[in-house]
């Protein structure tokens, strides 16, 4: 297993984790119930041999099937909290204020079977001003400070399903972590967020790491072609590993084969190119094409 430390947290994360969505979420098509017993028992299956194959970050959410990701999280938990930092999440829309926020983290702790969780993120898609100022304001931002007092939570972080929406929180240096939407597809953190992130030290985490597989979706319907003579899954995980500035990336998996898969293409894969260095702009592609071919 290949280990990163998470900003300035401390935390030696694999850089690989348990995305938790998958255990809230049915697909039909694929056989897939994590409500049925058997679904159930599968992905705790599936947990344990993430555990045991040396992944040591969960990532979950209140508001994955109404808690139901944490509570199949906590029936691993309940004997392995040791084996793995848990980061859940909780919300700071409409009602939430200081008291509900509490509240609300109090249960994932209860679902999840534990004392405390290492990193407590918003649950964020796209910030707006008045998102910015009730967080910060209006209760949510002064309850996670107050658990993290109680020592109920360690971390502090946000996700983002925007990055440049979450740019005014990070200026803030009121978190650790930020998990933002940001792979092959989506790279508009590439050009101001993972910067900033990197500046500040924050652990960054990255969610839809293969997509959600939206870039297949989309070949099937553009280059079909190109599903049969690339490994598109291997490309997208390989695109994240060669970013310095990417710490761990979030993988919903369903199954024990579904680790063994990651872990494996993980271990075979040592970058060679870091994405910072990818040039951006045209006029740099222009030069960097001249300096390779020594005409600059």
């Amino acid at each position: 297993m290949k280990y990163a430390v998470l900003g300035n947290t401390g935390l030696k994360v694999s850089r690989i984790a348990v995305g938790g969505y998958p255990f809230s979420g049915v697909n039909k098509a694929q056989g897939w119930d994590p409500y049925s017993p058997d679904g159930r028992a599968k992905a705790i299956r599936t947990i344990h041999t993430a555990l045991d194959s040396g992944i040591n970050y969960i990532d979950t959410a209140a508001g994955y099937g109404s808690g139901h990701s944490e509570g199949i999280i906590g029936d691993v938990l309940k004997t392995r909290r040791q084996d793995c930092y848990v980061a859940t999440k909780v919300s700071y829309r409409g009602d939430m204020d200081m008291a509900a926020v509490i509240r609300s983290v109090e249960e994932s702790l209860a679902r999840l079977q534990t004392d405390y969780v290492d990193v407590i993120q918003f649950h964020g898609g796209i910030y707006t001003q008045e998102d910015n100022d009730h967080i910060l304001s209006g209760g949510p931002m002064e309850a996670l400070q107050e658990l993290q007092k109680q020592g109920k939570v360690r971390w502090l972080g946000l996700t983002t399903e925007d990055a440049h929406s979450a740019l005014n929180l990070i200026e803030t240096n009121l978190f650790h972590v930020v998990q933002v939407n940001y792979n092959i597809i989506y790279q508009s953190a590439a050009l101001h967020l993972l910067g900033l992130a990197a500046e500040k030290q924050m652990g960054v985490a990255v969610m839809r790491p293969m997509t959600s597989g939206i870039f297949e979706r989309l070949l099937e319907h553009l280059a079909p072609h190109l599903l049969e003579k690339q490994d598109i899954y291997a490309l997208c995980l390989k695109f994240l590993l060669s970013d310095s500035r990417v710490h761990l990336l979030n993988i919903g998996m369903r199954s024990p084969e579904e680790v063994s898969t990651n872990i494996q293409l993980l271990d075979a894969y040592t970058p060679t190119f870091d994405i910072v260095d990818l040039p951006r702009m045209t006029v740099k592609i222009y030069e960097t094409d001249d300096q390779r071919n020594g005409l600059a």
